[in-house]
């Protein structure tokens, strides 16, 4: 049972590397991202509950500071087949990344990935396979900031590759949001993986997320 679940094991990032704070009294979102709060969110798989992911972000002035965790444990037959934990620490300044720090586990299998500004338009990117740095105004799959929706490319806070994305408006429809049915706008974000849908309330709120992973499986976010 535990090699059958390795060969469908799937790489969780992209629905796990971008941080976000949503207050439970719904931040508004402006042109600059939401000033600060927290989401939490509950994690499904074909509808049933995996784990959380948890964000908080803190702003001063131009600055924030999103911090995120993530636990998740998938079960067959009542055995657990798969493990996911992640934690990370993302500082912005305006809507670039300046420093990141994530440490993932998953499902037995170590990373980390640390960056830092280089003079002023730079950041250099660490995992254990190397170096590199990237110029310009970097950002990871920062759904909560409005901004993402304009980019090219994302960072990939788990492995620390710059992902190519492109990012489209995909209609509208209804999602679960603390036990109520809310209108929402579906943002895709397609990625050489798989799309993910993001989903944000008319006012700009980030609601939560949807995604197929391997085995043709909907991973799904919503607010708890």
């Amino acid at each position: 049972m535990r090699t059958a679940a390795k060969k469908k094991k799937h790489s969780w990032v992209l629905m796990l590397a971008a941080w976000a704070a949503l207050s439970s009294g719904a931040a508004t979102a402006s042109a600059a991202g939401p000033a600060g709060g927290e989401w939490d969110f509950r994690v499904l798989l074909d509808d049933s509950p995996i784990g959380e992911h948890r964000f908080a972000l803190a702003t001063t002035g131009n600055e924030r500071k999103l911090v995120s965790e993530a636990r998740f444990a998938v079960k067959l037959l009542g055995v657990t087949v798969y493990r996911y934990q992640h934690t990370a620490t993302e500082m912005w300044h305006g809507d670039c990344l300046r420093r990141l720090t994530s440490k993932t586990d998953d499902d037995g299998t170590p990373e980390k990935v640390s960056a830092e500004p280089v003079g002023d338009n730079a950041l250099a990117v660490v995992t254990p396979k190397g170096r590199q740095s990237v110029d310009g105004c970097v950002m990871s799959f920062a759904y909560w900031n409005p901004a993402i929706r304009t980019q090219d490319k994302l960072l990939n806070a788990q492995s620390g590759k710059i992902e190519p994305v492109q990012i489209s408006k995909a209609g509208s429809g209804m999602v679960d949001v603390r036990g109520q049915q809310v209108a929402a706008t579906r943002w895709r974000i397609a990625t050489d993986a798989q799309p993910i849908d993001v989903w944000y309330s008319q006012q700009g709120d980030w609601l939560g997320l949807d995604s197929t992973v391997s085995g043709n499986r909907k991973l799904s976010y919503r607010l708890k």
